[in-house]
């Protein structure tokens, strides 16, 4: 009996080759109309079948997003749908009077550039400053009557 035995791939190879090949049966697509003659009142469901192709499903659904306004107009609640790139950059003084700015973008010789020119700056306001403010006087010495050190002394209720 073990001589009369097939050897398996010898078996599925000879069954394969007599398996009637079947083709799979062709299911009839939806009739569709062209999509260049789409517009936004137009069905667009039968796009949506099954059996459409892909790429023909996501031209049909390019025209309808983009023929109709209702889908075309962004969402003002949304916060990425803006366009954010048509703002103002920064101005150049106020880029380098940013501290990341000095560190990342500056060269050395614009540091010490920048650091003379905002010492030359401050420095005439300071001169005004103190013209302007009184002499300080000089720091009494005077230790706190003893009344006030005691009724500051913790856990003690003032009086």
């Amino acid at each position: 009996m073990a001589a009369e035995k097939e050897d398996f791939l010898k078996r599925w190879s000879r069954l394969k080759k007599q398996a009637p090949i079947e083709k799979p049966a062709e299911t009839p697509r939806p009739s569709l109309p062209p999509v260049e003659e789409l517009k936004p009142e137009s069905d667009f469901s039968g796009f949506m079948h099954p059996k459409v192709e892909d790429a023909l499903r996501r031209v049909a659904l390019k025209k309808l997003f983009s023929g109709d306004p209702h889908f075309n107009l962004p969402d003002p609640f949304e916060p990425f749908s803006g366009d954010w790139t048509v703002g103002e950059p920064i101005p150049e003084k106020m880029l380098k009077a940013m501290n990341q700015a000095r560190t990342l973008l500056l060269s050395d010789e614009e540091k010490e550039a920048l650091a003379k020119q905002e010492a030359a700056e401050q420095a005439p306001a300071l001169e005004a400053s103190a013209l302007e403010a009184p002499a300080p006087e000089a720091p009494a010495a005077e230790a706190p009557a003893p009344e006030q050190a005691k009724s500051d002394e913790p856990g003690k209720q003032d009086a």
